[in-house]
């Protein structure tokens, strides 16, 4: 559970590094890769354990893909909730291939 949170932590600070600047275009492109910079060392404060402890409970495949449906879950509350924008059909669509992705990651099919 540990590493979940700190994933989903470590998520929130790298969708901030990534996509936060883009309310602010008017500053300089400088100021934001400095911005993103420095909010990014928090997400590797985060992320680097995650992974570490993960690793043994989880295997290196399954942590990537648990990664991955905890970026795209973070960053659709981030787009609506921080951009105000709203996601279309095809993306939620996406979003469930993905879920789809975690399930067969994480499925472990009865032994014969």
């Amino acid at each position: 559970m540990a590493t979940v949170v700190l994933l989903v932590l470590s998520n929130i600070f790298m969708t901030f590094a990534w996509y936060g600047h883009l309310k602010f275009k008017g500053s300089p492109l400088w100021v934001a890769i400095l911005a993103s910079w420095g909010i990014a060392f928090f997400e590797y404060c985060l992320q680097v354990p995650a992974n570490r402890m993960g690793h043994g409970a989880f295997s290196a495949f399954q942590l990537k893909i648990l990664q991955e449906v905890i970026t795209i879950s973070v960053f659709i509350a981030f787009a609506v909730l921080y951009l105000n924008e709203k996601p279309q059909w095809n993306h939620l669509v996406s979003f469930l291939f993905i879920l789809g992705a975690v399930f067969f990651a994480f499925y472990s099919p009865a032994p014969n």
